[in-house]
């Protein structure tokens, strides 16, 4: 009988907490060009989930793993061994075969397209511009660039350049597209230092349907007022810090969602996925500094709302198209009244969506996928009710009195929310001169019931 060895062109081991605590040379460079260090954990996306299911299986896998190292596609045949009962002591790695493969160079087009998408994801300016770059229409939400939107739009027709200097470039007009891409820019009331960058439209030759202008800042929008302990007034996070932090937030979210949709250069699915992970998380933390705005408003003595001649069902309608997606996603049917529904209340629709998208989110968020989201409209009395029910696993006695407080999630964890939501809409709802309140019992579900003036 003939017994074969597996020669291994490297060896490693993790620990328990899959963390890379010994490696041969050529697995220790791949595991710290992806960004780890030694006895920290496995740094290679794809050995990482087959080192977990090793040790969840207690089973000897094995399987091709590839990676990025920055400047080179990496394939390797890896072999993972548990060590210990069900992996309690980590496992052993051990590299069967190696493959190099250079990344192919970039050409001249995809660079140009990947840097014109980047630009456009960070500008905070655009323009649409004609054949003769001349500008047509405008758009920016830069506090600092409100003075060029305006002398823009009275100029419309006139050369983008004649709003904003060009210092690094002493020519006359007209100068061609190719020596204005890129071009640094002073722009009267703003302090920071700009950057052009022109993307020719048209097929048959370049910029013959025009082009579109980017202006990108090279550092944030500063605070235009700093914080001052003598404002006893203030309101920090909704006058003063919100803003500040939508600014840097909102490039984290514009740069990660470039790098998970790959538009920085080829990545692999893994560094996308993490990515996009970045973005969830930005997002959640702009909805978290959101959240603290409205409940710094919604909870000053002069706070109230602008009541005006709404229908209810166009509240419910517009809900399900927004939210419609999310439900899908997790297979919950959103039912709505008949289309001859309507129910006339006085309310702020602003304010009334704000409470309905609260509600109904929650609904889609805690519902069982599967399962039924009702939203129904009505009349009590001298006020206009709308309704939204869900098939969730329901509220006790003292669940529903502790849900409308402050920070209460109920003992959930890591589901996104901050706590904050049904408190705001409370608030709203009494400002309003409503109320918002909840019927439930444990494993039936629950109706959150907002209330407003009705009209007759």
């Amino acid at each position: 009988m003939t017994i074969t060895t597996t020669t291994y062109l490297a060896v490693g081991r993790s620990d328990a907490a899959d963390r890379l605590v010994e490696a041969d040379e050529l697995l220790a460079r791949l595991h710290g060009e992806c960004g780890g260090s030694l006895e920290g954990v496995i740094a290679v996306p794809e050995l990482l989930a087959l080192v977990r299911r090793s040790r969840e299986y207690g089973l000897r896998l094995s399987r091709e793993v590839r990676a990025f190292d920055g400047e080179r596609h990496v394939s390797a045949w890896v072999e993972v061994t548990p060590v210990g009962q069900g992996g309690e002591a980590g496992c052993d790695i051990g590299v069967v075969s190696w493959n190099i493969e250079a990344q192919a160079p970039e050409t001249e087009e995809a660079e140009a397209r990947r840097i014109r998408e980047i630009d456009r994801q960070l500008a905070e300016f655009s323009a649409r511009l004609g054949p003769g770059q001349r500008v047509l229409s405008v758009s920016s939400d830069a506090g600092d660039l409100a003075g060029l939107v305006e002398r823009m739009e009275g100029g419309l027709g006139r050369a983008w350049t004649d709003f904003l200097e060009l210092p690094e470039l002493g020519h006359e007009q007209p100068m061609h597209w190719r020596i204005l891409d890129g071009a640094r820019c002073v722009i009267e009331g703003s302090s920071r230092l700009w950057t052009a960058s022109l993307v020719p439209l048209g097929q048959a030759e370049q910029g013959s349907a025009g082009f579109q202008l980017y202006l990108t800042a090279d550092t944030p929008l500063p605070s235009r007022k700093p914080l001052e302990a003598s404002d006893a007034d203030a309101t920090p996070i909704g006058r003063d810090i919100a803003p500040v932090l939508r600014e840097p937030i909102g490039r984290i979210i514009a740069n990660a969602e470039t790098i998970r949709s790959r538009l920085a250069g080829p990545l692999k699915k893994e560094y996308s996925e993490y990515a996009g992970d970045i973005a969830d998380a930005a997002q959640h933390l702009l909805g978290l500094i959101d959240d603290l705005a409205d409940l710094d408003a919604v909870e000053k003595d002069d706070f109230h709302t602008a009541p005006d001649q709404i229908d209810l069902i166009d509240a419910v309608r517009r809900a399900s198209g927004i939210l419609g997606g999310k439900a899908q996603e997790r297979g919950i049917d959103l039912v709505l009244p008949g289309a001859e529904a309507s129910q006339m209340a006085r309310a702020e629709f602003r304010r009334v969506m704000q409470v309905v998208l609260n509600l109904v989110g929650n609904a889609i968020r805690y519902a069982p996928e599967g399962s039924t989201v009702s939203l129904s409209i009505g009349r009590t009395g001298d006020h206009a009710t709308l309704t939204v029910a869900d098939q969730g696993p329901g509220l006790d006695a003292d669940q529903q009195r502790k849900i409308f407080e402050k920070f209460e999630r109920l003992g959930r964890s890591g589901d996104g929310g901050s706590g904050l939501g049904l408190y705001i809409s409370r608030r709203i709802a009494r400002a309003m001169g409503g109320e918002l309140t909840v019927e439930s019992e444990p494993g039936r579900g629950a109706r959150f019931t907002l209330s407003v003036p009705a009209l007759d």
